[in-house]
């Protein structure tokens, strides 16, 4: 496998991310943010934010799958959830956890979470974006 994760000593060990991620494959491939789409470009989980970060998730996964990746290659991930506070924490834990359960791995890359005013359209609480690298 390409990617190691690791938290180095004297950095705080996290539950759900590493803190590092060392990559020696030779391929990177870069997910577009993934929103709370369906198949069909139908919001799932509208105004449900564990709904929707289980479903970027999933859909993370999903491009990941179409060349030939998995979760295991990522090396980075970067989560936009619109107007962030610390008290949506859980919501987007139980989302993590939900697609974890779903796709039947642990999902712990290094992970950069940042609040943004808003996304592409209203209905959308949250984007996930990935990079990841193959052999």
């Amino acid at each position: 496998m390409a990617i190691t994760l690791t938290n180095p000593t004297g950095l705080p060990e996290i539950d759900v991310y590493r803190q590092v991620s060392v990559a020696t494959g030779s391929k990177l491939v870069f997910v577009a943010g993934q929103v709370a789409w369906d198949a069909d470009g139908v919001t799932i989980g509208e105004g449900d934010l564990a709904a929707q970060v289980e479903q970027c998730y999933v859909n993370v996964a999903t491009a990941l799958a179409g060349v030939g990746a998995s979760f295991a290659d990522v090396a980075k991930l970067n989560v936009h959830v619109v107007g962030w506070t610390p008290d949506k924490m859980p919501l987007l834990l139980e989302g993590i956890s939900r697609a974890s359960a779903r796709l039947g791995t642990t999902l712990v890359p290094p992970a950069t979470l940042l609040g943004v005013a808003a996304l592409d359209v209203p209905e959308h609480l949250v984007e996930v974006e990935a990079t990841a690298v193959l052999d």
